[in-house]
């Protein structure tokens, strides 16, 4: 038996007869007659020396040797097509497509998008919101932007600005609110979307980190951070607003962080894209746009007093 890999058109008429257990509908796959298809199998099975099916009556049947080949040239297969996808989106340099999750989206990247777009109609930018951990290759995306502690192993990662997180209201719940101490009689929204951190960042650790003896017990909760900011936005009440989520909030003054202590996470939002790719013009000029962006808010940042969450005293 020869050690070398037989014809590249056989593998794949066998590939695709071992996925559907049929050789007619193999055949519709691969748009062959499925006398094509079969004289296919039949010499690969003749490079092999050995059947890898069993023809029955009206179906057919892996032998050993066939099941054995099966994943590997599924597999392959597969990994081979998402190299040649990935290998020709090389050539676009016209279409972006971002992944973040949907608080991201919908507080950072939407308001500002309408900027990016003006400066680079050229370039055509699609999102994809979502916390599903997407694949580069499989899904054709170019860029993420994730919230976590990493590591991303085979990605070009950076870290954008820090993350903090400090009381934000309403102006008009500000001033019925003026002080921390004041904060312990206000309608508190909780966000658990940072539940998922070892550090506990919650109403809880603010207020020992302020020097206050309060634990809150009550208040309406939300699974996504931008429902919670949605609602202080709509004088509901008054929630730990994150950084990225409120700082066009803040700078625009629907909200406003008047007790100036917030807390510093260890997780942060990264810019995310395969290694060696970050230099492509589509996606160097979206990431040079988001620090150009972030810039314009830094001085939301001034004045903060920052405490790392973790250095709180535990309840």
């Amino acid at each position: 038996m020869p050690d070398r890999l037989p014809p590249l058109t056989a593998l794949r008429a066998f590939d695709a007869a071992a996925r559907h257990m049929s050789f007619a509908r193999a055949a519709g796959e691969l748009n062959v007659t499925p006398a094509a298809l079969s004289f296919q199998i039949k010499s690969l099975e003749d490079h092999l020396g050995q059947p890898l099916f069993r023809r029955l009556n009206r179906a057919v049947e892996l032998t050993a040797a066939g099941r054995i080949l099966a994943p590997g040239a599924a597999e392959g297969f597969q990994t081979l097509s998402a190299a040649w996808l990935q290998t020709r989106r090389l050539r676009d340099n016209r279409t972006l497509t971002v992944t973040a999750g949907p608080a991201f989206t919908a507080k950072w990247l939407a308001p500002r998008f309408y900027d990016f777009a003006r400066a680079h109609p050229d370039i055509d930018l699609r999102f994809s919101a979502g916390l599903r951990i997407m694949d580069f290759e499989r899904d054709e995306i170019d860029v993420a932007i994730r919230f976590g502690l990493g590591p991303d192993p085979g990605l070009f990662a950076e870290p954008l600005a820090v993350e903090w997180l400090t009381p934000v209201m309403t102006p008009e719940l500000a001033k019925r609110y003026p002080t921390p101490d004041d904060l312990s009689s206000a309608p508190l929204l909780f966000d658990d979307s940072l539940d998922f951190l070892d550090t506990k960042c919650d109403w809880a650790a603010w207020f020992r980190a302020a020097g206050m003896d309060f634990v809150p017990h009550h208040g309406v909760q939300f699974s996504q951070a931008d429902h919670a900011i949605d609602a202080a936005l709509a004088g509901a009440g008054v929630v730990l607003g994150r950084r990225a989520l409120v700082v066009k909030d803040l700078d625009e003054c629907r909200l406003v962080a008047p007790y100036r202590l917030a807390l510093t996470l260890d997780a942060q939002f990264r810019f995310l894209c395969p290694e060696g790719l970050q230099e492509r013009p589509h996606i160097k000029a979206f990431r040079k746009w988001i620090w150009s962006e972030i810039e314009k808010t830094a001085n939301i940042s001034e004045g903060l007093q920052l405490v790392a969450a973790k250095d709180v005293p535990p309840a």
